[in-house]
């Protein structure tokens, strides 16, 4: 480790796996093109230190095996300097092991997610529970006086420990969960589920099926008349890609909670969109729920704590990095807690419609109200 950090006028060398194949593809080319975009930026300003910085972008191809072998091979064979990556939660612990456990390498996880995430060499750049479920349920119950919850759900650790969060939320406001169910990511039968939600009486619809399971879910659940019977479908990890892979009239009225929405109207947002946009014209767009605002926020934070160390020692950097700071980003400004790994944010309530999301409430900067990292190594 100690060669990647002293060598003369190498690059410095970052590694990205992002889901560009596989079901996830429509967020990892976005990821891809966040990655190529900001380090573009960054070389044209002479890059960090004095030295090029070299983008290693790998496909992870939707598939947890897969990402464990690229991080591997990023470590062990390309010997980077940090890895960025991974959008489901089992992906990030499939990195974890090979990236952080076994190469002790510094990693940043740009995705939304359950939280809990404590190691020294992890930093997570996107929203945890505290920051969307916490503000979110509260104000919805007010809102349509919601009282009733269905909890249909992915079976991997991500649904499983935000649904306790929603439990929790829900029952200190006076509502109930009146179902809760989990699936194979590849399940695509909810005909049963659907059944059960109409009998339950259930106000809301809070999802954690994820693609491939999440678009025959919406469709079967838009077909048993749910909308029409005006129920609540949440989805907090819903931003502007997912929304183009499903029919308008599926989603009508979802809500999401996140960092950050295409329609965030202050000037930098709208800056980045428009450079984004003009790079890389077509169908994967920089959006909040699949990380591309996670990502941004984490390479710029990441690029800030190496010119603030002066070095690529990493447990300079991982000092640094600890209370790094962007005065401008996707969704506002954002700067690390100290101790905690985690990023304070701006976050937005956001709905569609007609196939677009409106941001509907503007929550302001929330703390993500992590633990504290229990101790700085390199």
């Amino acid at each position: 480790m100690l060669e990647s950090t002293t060598s003369g006028d190498r690059p410095i060398k970052v590694g990205v796996i992002a889901d560009q194949t596989g079901p996830l593809s429509f967020v990892g080319l976005a990821n891809a093109n966040v990655a190529k975009m900001v380090i573009g930026d960054i070389n044209a300003k002479g890059g960090l230190l004095g030295r090029q910085v070299e983008l290693l972008l790998e496909d992870s191809a939707t598939n947890d095996a897969v990402a464990a072998a690229k991080a591997a091979k990023l470590v062990e064979q390309d010997h980077v300097d940090v890895i960025f990556g991974g959008i489901y939660s089992s992906t990030r612990q499939a990195i974890k092991g090979p990236a952080v456990v076994k190469g002790r390498k510094l990693y940043i996880y740009p995705e939304q997610y359950e939280g809990q995430e404590s190691d020294p060499l992890i930093f997570c750049t996107g929203p945890v529970p505290a920051q969307q479920v916490d503000p979110f349920i509260p104000w919805l119950m007010q809102k349509t006086g919601a009282k009733k919850f269905y909890l249909p759900s992915a079976d991997y650790i991500w649904p499983h420990v935000m649904n306790k969060k929603v439990r929790e939320v829900v029952t200190a406001n006076g509502g109930a969960i009146v179902g809760e169910e989990y699936f194979p990511l590849d399940h695509t039968d909810y005909r049963a589920t659907v059944e059960k939600i109409a009998s339950s009486g259930a106000d809301v619809v809070f999802n954690t099926i994820v693609p491939p399971g999440v678009a025959p879910f919406f469709e079967q659940l838009y077909n048993s008349g749910f909308s029409k019977r005006r129920g609540h479908l949440v989805c907090t990890y819903f931003d502007e890609n997912f929304l183009n892979m499903v029919p308008a009239a599926h989603v009508e009225g979802l809500y999401s909670c996140l960092d950050f929405y295409q329609a965030v109207s202050d000037p930098f947002s709208q800056k980045l969109l428009t450079q984004y946009d003009t790079l890389y014209p077509g169908h994967a767009k920089f959006t909040g729920g699949g990380a591309c605002s996670g990502l941004y926020r984490g390479l710029r934070l990441w690029a800030a704590a190496i010119t603030e160390a002066g070095s690529l020692i990493q447990p300079d950097v991982i000092a640094a990095l600890d209370h790094a700071q962007l005065t401008e980003g996707p969704g506002g400004s954002a700067s690390m807690v100290p101790g905690q790994h985690h990023v304070r944010m701006n976050m937005y309530i956001a709905q569609a419609k007609n196939g677009h999301f409106e941001i509907v409430e503007n929550l302001g900067i929330i703390d993500p109200k992590e633990q504290t990292v229990s101790s700085f190594v390199g």
